[in-house]
C-alpha cells in the first residue's frame, strides 16, 4: 500500500482500525489491568482485608475472562468488534464505578468478575479477533501497528494513577477511569470501528492459499496454545507484583514507578523493529527470541540482586520481549492456522492464557510470603522457559 493510500485508510478504509483500537487499548489497558498493583493495596487497607483476599478479585477476574474468552472471540467473529468491544467497554465503566461502593467481599468479587469480562472483551485477545474479521490473513502488520500504540498503556498508566492518587484516593481514580471508559473508549467502538469484514473481499485463489494452513487442533494447536498460556503466567505476576519486589529491594517509591514506566517504551521500540524489519521473518522466529531475552534478564536479575541500574536493564529487556510477544499471540495463530474463525481460534488461546494470568498474581504471592522475591523471579523463569521449549518445539 502507497503512503497517499495509507493515508486514505485511515480516514475512511479499515486501516481506521489501528488508530481507533491503538487509542482504546491504551484506555483498557491503562484502566483495568495495569492499576490493581497500585490500587488493590489500598483497597485492602481500607477495607480491613488482607492483601492476598483483595488480589484475588483481580485474580478472579482474569479466570473469568479465560472461561468467557472463546465466546467473545466467536462474537466478534459474528457481530464485529464495534458491537462486542463496546459492550465491553461500557461493561468495565459499570465495573469499575461499582468497585467504588462493593464494600461486602461477596460483591467485591461479583464485581470484578464483570471486570473480567470485560476486560476480556477489551483487551489485545478482542482487538486482534477485531482486525483479524476486517484484514483476514493480511492482518499481521495491522496487529502490529497497534501493538505500537497500545505498548504505552503502562507508561501511561502508573504515572496517571499515581498522580490521582495523591489527589482522588482510588475511589475518585476509579470513577475516573469509569468515565474515561464509557465517554471514550465506548463511543470509539461503537461509531469509529470499521464495520468491513475480510471474508467478503476474498480474492478467488484464497481457498487454494488456504490449504497450506495447519487444522486449528492437533499437537501445533496444543503446542501454541501451551506456549502462550505459560508465557501468560510471567507478564501477569510480574505486573502484580514487580514494583514491590523493586521496592523491597531498596528502591523507593517514586523511583520505581518511573522505572515501571520503561516497560511501555522498551515495548514500542521492540515492536518498532519488528514492524520495520520482521515482515518476513516467521512469528515463530520472533517468540523464540523473545523468550530468550525474557529468561536472560530474569537471570540477570537474579543473579546480580535488585539495584536501580540492574532494574532499569530488566524493565527494558522485559518490555521488548513482551513486546514481541504480543505481537506474535495475534501473529503466530494466524500464520499457522488462518483467519477462517480467527476471533473463535483467538478465544480458544485466549482461555488457557487467561487462566493462567489468574493464577499468577496468587501464586507469586504466595511464594514470596513462604519462601522470597528471588523464589518468585525463578518460578517466573520456569514458566518462561516452558513456553521457549513450546515453541522450539514448534515447525513451520
Amino acid at each position: 500500500m502507497t503512503t497517499i493510500g495509507l493515508t486514505r485508510s485511515l480516514y475512511s478504509g479499515p486501516w481506521r482500525a489501528v488508530p481507533v483500537l491503538g487509542i482504546t487499548q491504551v484506555l483498557t489497558w491503562g484502566t483495568m489491568f495495569y492499576p490493581p498493583v497500585l490500587l488493590v493495596p489500598l483497597i485492602a487497607a481500607d477495607r480491613g482485608w488482607s492483601i492476598s483476599f483483595a488480589m484475588g478479585g483481580f485474580s478472579l477476574a482474569l479466570l473469568t475472562g479465560g472461561i468467557t474468552a472463546r465466546y467473545i472471540g466467536a462474537s466478534i467473529d459474528r457481530f464485529g468488534g464495534q458491537v462486542t468491544m463496546t459492550a465491553g467497554s461500557l461493561a468495565g465503566a459499570l465495573g469499575l464505578a461499582l468497585l467504588v461502593h462493593a464494600e461486602h467481599p461477596i460483591v467485591y468479587y461479583a464485581v470484578w468478575m464483570l471486570i473480567g469480562l470485560a476486560m476480556s472483551a477489551n483487551l489485545y485477545d478482542a482487538a486482534f479477533a477485531s482486525l483479524g474479521r476486517i484484514f483476514g490473513v493480511g492482518a499481521r502488520r495491522p496487529i502490529t501497528a497497534l501493538t505500537l500504540v497500545g505498548g504505552f498503556a503502562s507508561t501511561v498508566s502508573w504515572p496517571v494513577t499515581h498522580l490521582l492518587l495523591e489527589h482522588t484516593g482510588w475511589r475518585g481514580c476509579y470513577l475516573f477511569y469509569a468515565v474515561l471508559l464509557a465517554g471514550v473508549a465506548a463511543p470509539l467502538h461503537a461509531f469509529l470501528l470499521p464495520r468491513t469484514h475480510a471474508a467478503v473481499e476474498l480474492k478467488p485463489d484464497l481457498p487454494d492459499k488456504a490449504k497450506a494452513f495447519r487444522p486449528a487442533h492437533g499437537p501445533v494447536f496444543v503446542l501454541v496454545a501451551a506456549a502462550f498460556a505459560a508465557y501468560a503466567f510471567v507478564p501477569s505476576g510480574m505486573s502484580a507484583h514487580l514494583l514491590a519486589i523493586f521496592q523491597r529491594g531498596g528502591i523507593d517509591a517514586g523511583t520505581v514507578v518511573w522505572i515501571g514506566a520503561l516497560f511501555g517504551p522498551a515495548q514500542v521500540a521492540a515492536r518498532l523493529v519488528e514492524f520495520a524489519f520482521g515482515r518476513n521473518v516467521h512469528p515463530v522466529w520472533v517468540a523464540r527470541g523473545a523468550l530468550t531475552a525474557l529468561l536472560a534478564a530474569l537471570a540477570m536479575l537474579l543473579i546480580t540482586g535488585v539495584a536501580p541500574l540492574t532494574a532499569v536493564a530488566f524493565a527494558i529487556l522485559f518490555g521488548g520481549a513482551n513486546g514481541l510477544m504480543t505481537i506474535t499471540r495475534g501473529a503466530l495463530p494466524l500464520a499457522l492456522f488462518g483467519a477462517d474463525g480467527y476471533g473463535r481460534l483467538m478465544g480458544r488461546i485466549a482461555g488457557p492464557a487467561l487462566l493462567m494470568q489468574a493464577a499468577a498474581p496468587w501464586a507469586m504471592a504466595m511464594v514470596i510470603e513462604r519462601f522470597s522475591d528471588a523464589a518468585a523471579l525463578a518460578l517466573a523463569g520456569a514458566f518462561g522457559a516452558i513456553a521457549l521449549a513450546c515453541v522450539l518445539s514448534i515447525k513451520r
